[in-house]
């Protein structure tokens, strides 16, 4: 891929930050495989200016990390001198204060820290230490344009954009990098020499959502069913094995949050908070539940919302991401059998005949909606103020009434609501 397909906002965010005659501090965030090394290097790549980037490497220990940083500093300003690393990130972050004096006064600096929270070791002090620099030095030279990036969302969110130390309040712009959406889906997979129909794109948007990584295995000449045949039911598919990838690069003890997923997941129409808290491990109730909760909303998972008329208590959790409702719903039950040898050849033409996957395809539809909110409001020619929520009827346990659920409405300012279906 040659170009940034969609990203306008924050493409113009960039452009602003990079213009800035003040000195910038950037939060860029996303769930992995979403983009953000590729739309920042490529963002840069034909400026003119000083581009120095250090990613973070999982689980390795801070003499390593600062090893990396040390020989990267080297190369960008001391044209690959020999450099002794620092003992410490205070030590680094002066040496890195040192070689801007070997930048010329009207020539930008931007540094991209990527994957920071894996630089952050235990006990590494590394916060602390960006955050004195930053404040004592970075942030008086207009030169200076930081950008600290990570796909574990929440801790940026926490420790960085929402930092109630030194940091608080320093962050100048801010960029939540989310999935493609169908239109920029389209134009991804075009600009690929992959020409699909629109209901293709959405078969395959169901399965695998609009991260731009899962789409990059998208062959051309085959159809969406045959693509995901070949991802998902092979032997050694790349969306077999993913689920686990995915949670363990964004989660201290995945398998907690694996657990919450599953979870909700079990419930079509979403799952009150006191019920999710009462199912999942007693490790999680309370503070800690809740705060994993607002991890997996912050990187995209799920959605919580307050069903039209509910009262505060009643939160509902709904999972939204595409591809864990396609792995957990068709790749977990059969994990085993395809790790060992695969599926015969056509199981998922078949299985699109079966009556599961009609049920399937709507649940994995009303997530591309709810992902849509936006484009439908527009759509339907609604005001921006308009609300998108459900409702939901449960009849006491006791009571002989039916349950009634309706999948979305917009509650608007006129005095009206908007009723929508969702159907596949």
């Amino acid at each position: 891929m040659n170009s940034i397909i969609g990203r306008k906002e924050a493409t113009a965010i960039l452009n602003a930050f990079v213009n800035s005659k003040s000195p910038e501090f950037l939060a860029l965030y996303g769930r992995r495989r979403i983009g953000k090394t590729f739309l920042i290097k490529h963002f840069f790549k034909a400026k003119k200016l000083v581009f120095f980037n250090i990613t973070g490497e999982k689980d390795a220990p801070m003499k390593k990390q600062i090893k990396h940083f040390t020989k990267q500093m080297s190369y960008i300003f001391y044209n690959g001198a020999r450099l002794v690393s620092g003992k410490n990130w205070d030590e680094s972050f002066e040496m890195l204060t040192e070689a801007f004096k070997s930048v010329g006064k009207k020539e930008k600096i931007v540094l991209f820290f990527d994957e920071f929270p894996w630089m952050a070791t235990q006990n590494s002090r590394l916060l602390q230490g960006l955050d004195y620099y930053w404040n004592q030095h970075w942030s008086n030279d207009d030169r200076i344009k930081l950008i600290i990036c990570g796909s574990a969302a929440s801790w940026i969110i926490d420790n960085i954009v929402n930092n109630k130390g030194g940091l608080h309040n320093r962050i100048t712009r801010q960029i939540n990098l989310e999935p493609l959406n169908l239109p920029e889906t389209k134009q991804f997979l075009k600009e690929k020499s992959i020409v699909l129909s629109n209901k293709q794109i959405v078969d395959l948007y169901m399965s695998m959502g609009g991260v731009p990584y899962y789409l990059n295995q998208v062959e051309k000449g085959k159809s969406s069913t045959q693509v995901i045949e070949s991802l998902a039911f092979k032997r050694n598919g790349f969306l077999l094995t993913e689920f686990n990838n995915l949670f363990a690069s964004l989660f201290k003890n995945s398998g907690i949050y694996e657990e919450i997923i599953k979870t909700i997941a079990s419930c079509r129409y979403g799952i009150g908070k006191r019920e999710l808290l009462e199912k999942i491990s007693k490790s999680l109730v309370g503070k800690g539940g809740l705060e994993k909760l607002k991890a997996l909303k912050d990187t995209g998972f799920i959605l919580d919302f307050k069903p039209h008329l509910h009262k505060e208590k009643g939160v509902y959790y709904k999972l939204i991401d595409n591809y864990s409702l396609f792995y957990l719903y068709w790749i977990f039950p059969v994990h085993n059998s395809l790790l060992v040898r695969g599926l015969a050849k056509g199981y998922w033409n078949k299985m699109k005949k079966s009556s599961s996957w009609y049920s399937w395809s709507g649940l994995a539809f009303e997530a591309i909606c709810y992902e849509h909110l936006p484009q439908i409001s527009k759509a339907l020619d609604l005001s921006p103020t308009a609300i998108p929520t459900t409702w939901r009827y449960i009849p006491r346990k006791d009571s002989k009434e039916n349950g009634a659920q309706i999948d979305l409405l917009f509650d608007r300012d006129d005095d009206a609501i908007t009723i929508c279906e969702i159907k596949y």
